[in-house]
């Protein structure tokens, strides 16, 4: 990690009149701490610390004056916890061998196992295990204990389940997947190719799931409407293996339509509320029934409970329907499933205030209930569902801010998707809409999860959000709290709410936030807390979110927690972010904010930037911290500022298999340091993908130009061609590249030009071949037929730089005598700090 110690101020002035102060240190940077999370680990280091022996453990436990929880658990299991301490249990790490288990858990009691499951609420699927296989306790033994620690009944029979099932499950554009009966100290790779290719790509590796005791994660990035091959490989602390391999088709684009179920508007709906219920209108597996909008608006009173009420009706869609009113919701289900949206305009839905207490809104004088849950579309207890391309907006009442207390009021969008069939769980799309509130009348959340604090709560599972518009919140602008395996949150644009996504609790996971731009922050008095909110990881366990490759400009927090049942414990994996803050203070102007610096948590190649203070501010475990190679960089951090949400495309130091964009198969290296510099203004280098080529000046006599790579161009006949550049030479600039000549032929100029316009100047173009003395000499800087060149530009061309021009002069070409070829590969500039 760099020191970040400065000699004094050093001002610099860019372009866009952004002033910097580099008063860079190490003042923001607390001391790495491991920090005991688990109540078990609590107690276990503050008993081992204080030399505990069977005759005073009692007493030290007794005399523990550190957390709420951990003192919650010596009052209800203090001898228990004793003797877990004596046979050194609480000592038993994954390195402990079979042998030395079986020993410390062969006489544990069901009370010592009941005590041991909530010291440990993390590590349900692990505790489980080794007591199922050490201990002589019997199987109904310890599913009790567990059930009288207060683990949920289904964990406690799942996690130990023989053959319960490892499942693939497809989106339209992602695949999740699970596999179980695994360990923490494996490792489980990836790869996969879809069915009509067959180079393999290589997968981000399988996440620890430590409720259930599987590996779990997601495959991105898919084609819709494809069948792809799937290969898992699981690789044990002792090298053994074990291969997992699935194959599975992703949903379509579009769903399967019953020609027989096509209805337009006009033809079934004479005014109130449109029941499909009571139309009797729902499709089968084979095909959907259709709605579709010809014109006509839908308008329901205020004693309809929704405009739209699907009820419990499957496979259904709803298309480009213009939605108005509803007593409680725009478009309403309730135990439905296979449910698809597109299109569809909602608005004027929700409450009315009738009364307003202490700043809250009432829909009478006499409820005791203010008013919240309104939605404009709202799926209860429904599964498999997309919607897109819709415009959600202009409840009837709008929610009142934090001033006087946690935000009610409506939602866009609320998702349950907790059907009552396992098979119908989860599976929820939302696409490329626009929700959106006003500046002062703002939703709740926009993005809102029933039973957050439930792992059968919000999106459950298997889900994905992404491509939306999201703005003018109170409070979240999306919340996936609760059940989180699989969920996917990227590509989503979100402004002005007082937090951005949130995670608290993540009760079972992996859950992946990535690609989004989370930026302007705030709600209707300007308050914020954080890009994206996180906790509850002890008190409602136990998931992880990866958290990869965001662009976070906002006020106060990148990332943050907020308490959940007391605990703002949280777990994440956080790589190559942008993450920039504006204020400082207490608990103010983090990148990541983490005041229990849980020793999992991770930190790589992210870039952080506190605009006041001009470096770097975490509260985090620094011993988890990987900084990126140039956060030290002013120049280099305010081309990702200038950059805004398009730096999230540039290349990366440390690319994530399948996830970053410019990592696309198995066989990927990490790039070097200075290809992440896309958007440096002392760096450039070729990259063909959006180049675009054409002739310079009337030099282009005949011949062909090639793309033969992502960083190579090859040019015969007699042909000048130019691409577009924006870089400015300065003394210091440095041109490289690796040039290969191929045929016997005797041309006059062989280079490269630095031109402003689109003439020819002898002062621009770098003749490195050639028998004509023409243009600048550079013969000494090239062997032929290949070499790698370092050229020092800046002594020859100095100033702005409009294109480069790749020259290949050659009078003597013709269709019949074409035998010269020129390849120029790895062009790059590179300037110092004139």
């Amino acid at each position: 990690m760099n020191s970040r110690i400065s000699a004094g101020p050093i001002w610099l002035i860019f372009t866009s009149v952004f002033l910097i102060v580099s008063c860079t240190s190490n003042s923001h940077k607390h001391e790495a701490t491991t920090y005991a999370v688990q109540p078990g680990e609590k107690l276990n280091t503050y008993l081992l610390a204080n030399n505990a022996q069977p005759n005073n453990i009692n007493a030290l436990l007794l005399k523990y004056d550190g957390s709420k929880k951990a003192k919650r658990h010596i009052k209800l299991y203090r001898n228990e916890i004793a003797e877990l301490f004596t046979k050194k249990v609480l000592d038993i790490t994954p390195s402990t061998n079979s042998d030395e288990i079986k020993s410390r858990l062969q006489s544990i009691t069901t009370e010592e196992s009941t005590a041991l499951f909530s010291l440990y609420p993390i590590d349900t699927a692990k505790w489980m295990k080794l007591i199922s296989i050490h201990s002589e306790l019997a199987e109904n033994e310890v599913y009790e204990s567990a059930i009288a620690a207060g683990l949920d009944p289904s964990i406690v029979f799942k996690a130990s389940a023989a053959g319960f099932e490892d499942s693939v499950t497809p989106l339209i554009n992602s695949i999740g997947i699970v596999i179980y009966g695994q360990d923490e100290t494996s490792t489980a790779t990836v790869r996969f190719r879809a069915d009509d290719e067959m180079r393999w790509q290589k997968g981000l590796n399988l996440s620890w799931e430590p409720v259930y005791g599987s590996f779990a994660g997601s495959i991105v990035y898919l084609n819709a409407d494809t069948t792809y091959h799937i290969e898992v490989q699981i690789t044990d602390q002792n090298g053994e293996q074990q291969e997992h391999v699935f194959q599975t088709k992703t949903k379509p684009n579009s769903p399967p339509i019953d020609p027989e179920k096509i209805y337009y508007l006009s033809d079934i709906y004479s005014g109130g509320q449109l029941d499909l219920e009571a139309l009797n209108i729902s499709g089968s597996a084979d095909g959907y029934a259709k709605i579709i909008g010809d014109g006509q608006v839908i308008e329901a009173s205020s004693d309809d409970l929704a405009a739209v009420n699907i009820g419990a009706q499957s496979y259904v869609m709803l298309e480009n329907l213009t939605i108005k009113g509803g007593q409680r919701y725009g478009i309403f289900a309730k135990k439905a499933h296979h449910i698809w949206i597109k299109g569809c305009n909602v608005s004027e839905f929700g409450r009315e205030a009738v009364d307003i207490r202490d700043g809250l809104a009432y829909a009478s004088p006499t409820t005791n209930s203010p008013i919240n849950y309104d939605s404009g579309i709202y799926l209860e207890r429904s599964g498999i569902a997309v919607i897109e391309e819709c415009e959600v907006h202009s409840p009837n009442l709008g929610a009142n801010s934090w001033q006087v207390g946690h935000p009610k009021g409506a939602n866009a969008l609320q998702v349950w998707a907790y059907h009552d069939s396992d098979a119908y769980r989860g599976e929820f799309i939302v696409r490329n809409n626009r929700f959106y509130g006003a500046p002062n009348h703002r939703f709740n959340d926009v993005i809102e999860g029933r039973k957050n604090f439930e792992r059968r709560g919000g999106f459950v599972r298997n889900s994905a959000i992404y491509n939306n518009y999201l703005a003018y919140a109170n409070d979240d602008l999306i919340e996936i709290d609760g059940g989180q395996q699989n969920v996917l949150v990227y590509g989503n644009e979100m402004e002005q709410g007082y937090a951005g996504i949130s995670i608290a609790p993540n009760m079972l996971g992996p859950s992946y936030v990535f690609h989004n731009h989370i930026h302007n922050l705030g709600d209707e008095t300007g308050k914020e807390w954080t890009a994206i909110k996180a906790g509850g990881l002890i008190a409602r366990p136990a998931g992880k979110t990866y958290i990869f490759e965001n662009v976070i400009d906002v006020g106060r927090n990148g990332i943050a927690a907020s308490k959940v049942n007391g605990d703002t414990t949280f777990w994440i994996g956080s790589q190559n972010n942008i993450i920039l803050t504006d204020n400082t203070g207490y608990s103010v102007g983090y990148c990541i904010f983490d005041t229990e610096k849980y020793y999992k948590n991770t930190s790589t190649n992210d870039i952080c930037f506190n605009k006041e203070v001009m470096e770097a501010r975490y509260e985090f475990n620094l011993g988890q911290l990987s900084e990126h190679p140039e956060a030290d960089n002013l120049a280099y951090i305010e081309s990702i500022m200038q950059a805004g949400r398009a730096a999230m495309d540039r290349q990366m130091v440390m690319p994530i298999p399948n996830f970053s964009k410019h990592s696309i198969d198995e066989s990927f290296e990490p790039l070097d340091l200075k290809q992440a510099h896309a958007f440096d203004p002392y760096y450039w280098k070729l990259r063909t993908e959006d180049i675009s080529i054409t002739p310079f000046a009337k030099q282009y006599d005949y011949g062909e130009t090639t793309i033969v790579d992502n960083e190579s161009v090859a040019i015969q006949g007699n042909s000048w061609v130019k691409i577009p550049i924006d870089f400015d030479v300065v003394k210091s600039t440095e041109l490289t590249a690796t040039l290969l000549i191929e045929g016997e032929g005797a041309p006059e100029i062989i280079g490269l030009g630095f031109e402003t316009d689109n003439k020819v100047t002898s002062e621009r173009v770098i003749r490195f071949f050639g028998t004509q003395n023409w243009g600048i000499n550079a013969l000494k800087y090239f062997s032929q037929p290949s070499s790698q060149i370092t050229f020092p530009l800046g002594d020859f061309v100095k100033g702005e730089i409009n294109y480069l021009v790749f020259v290949l002069d050659y009078d003597g070409v013709s269709k019949k005598n074409n035998d010269i070829k020129v390849t120029f590969s790895n062009v790059t500039l590179r300037s110092g700090s004139d």
